[in-house]
């Protein structure tokens, strides 16, 4: 690929057909893509056409977090992720659960258990690098890949740890795809979710069209888990709607600003109180840029205090990173959710601090 802009519309294309009739035996490839994808987002270059560095293990770091929550028993039942005998990113995820104790988040797992952190990850990079991304960019017969998104002639089957750390343990993401993944999330990742449960559900039998929620159990956040945030953040900034300011009910959402299903981040500085009508009318539309604003201008050291507190990461940096990326990667005019039945056309001609360069 050229150092000329990438269309993303093409790029997406070329993605979702590798996916088409490339063949999955496992969802790693879908993972590999979606932690991809959020590693644009977060670490978007400053002009399109640029490339972009990825370690594989921040890519493990992702792709654990995806996992996580998703090895959790499915109706009684361990869901199954691949059709080989040994699902190693799933035995790894399931590992450090278990030593770190079942009920905690990926950032309290690592602190809880530094040992079989570090194990996890080393052992999910090395499967990246021998199996999705190795082979995520063939197509199916073809005994050649087809480099559109990353350099991958030094990853093959065998490939060892002193060979990925003689490539600095990194893909280099060719000239404009950063921003042609960035840009196209929205889309992309709705429809990586669409291929991942019905791959899950070829996979287990007992999953038949009776079966429901599958999506939920993949892609949903436990709810219940963020009514720990609720009275908290009560206590703190008072019984209202972080929206519309009207007065909060004993069972309110607790919202997060950037769309849960565009960026995945729970920490505590993209959560905030919500009213049941403007958590339902906003859902997973991209929030007004003032919005997002004022949610990364409240006090940094009373939400790091609750951290300690809840045992519940703040993740300010992340959530500054990627929201920075999802704003820049948007096109000038797109719609934008402002409150209730509102909207407006994004405009960051004048860019609020978390918008600008460099990064942090």
């Amino acid at each position: 690929m050229s150092s000329e802009a990438v269309d993303p519309l093409l790029l997406g294309q070329r993605v979702v057909a590798i996916l088409e009739t490339g063949q999955r035996t496992a969802t790693y490839k879908l993972a590999t893509l979606m932690a991809l994808i959020d590693h644009c987002i977060e670490n978007l270059p400053a002009e399109p056409r640029d490339s972009l560095v990825v370690p594989i293990p921040e890519l493990a770091r992702r792709v654990l977090e995806i996992y996580w929550q998703q090895v959790r028993p499915f109706d009684g039942h361990e869901l199954r992720q691949s059709r080989g005998s040994r699902a190693r990113i799933l035995a790894a995820t399931k590992e450090l659960r278990v030593a770190a104790g079942v009920h905690c988040s990926v950032d309290v797992a690592q602190l809880r258990a530094p040992d079989a952190y570090r194990h996890a990850i080393a052992e999910i990079t090395l499967c990246l690098a021998q199996q999705p991304l190795h082979r995520l960019q063939k197509l199916r017969g073809s005994t050649t890949s087809d480099p559109f998104l990353y350099e991958d002639s030094f990853l093959h089957d065998q490939v060892s740890r002193s060979a990925l750390r003689a490539h600095d343990d990194a893909i280099v993401l060719k000239p404009g795809v950063a921003h042609g993944l960035a840009r196209l999330a929205g889309l992309l990742k709705p429809a990586l979710e669409i291929m991942w449960v019905d791959d899950v559900r070829r996979m287990n039998r007992f999953l038949d069209a009776e079966v429901p929620n599958v999506a939920g159990h993949l892609f949903g956040r436990e709810r219940t888990a963020l009514t720990a945030v609720r009275e908290p953040f009560k206590e703190i900034y008072g019984p209202h709607c972080f929206y519309c300011g009207a007065h909060l009910p004993a069972d309110n959402p607790v919202d997060h600003v950037l769309p849960w299903s565009l960026v995945g981040i729970d920490g505590l500085t993209n959560l905030v109180l919500a009213c049941k009508r403007c958590n339902s009318d906003k859902s997973g539309a991209l929030p007004a840029v003032a919005i997002v604003d004022r949610a990364l201008n409240r006090d940094r050291q009373v939400l790091e205090n609750l951290a300690a507190d809840l045992e519940w990461p703040t993740q300010h940096d992340r959530v500054v990173a990627a929201a920075r990326g999802i704003y820049r990667a948007q096109s000038t005019g797109v719609p934008t959710w402002s409150g209730y039945r509102r909207s407006e056309r994004l405009d960051i001609s004048f860019p609020p601090w978390w918008v600008s360069f460099p990064t942090d």
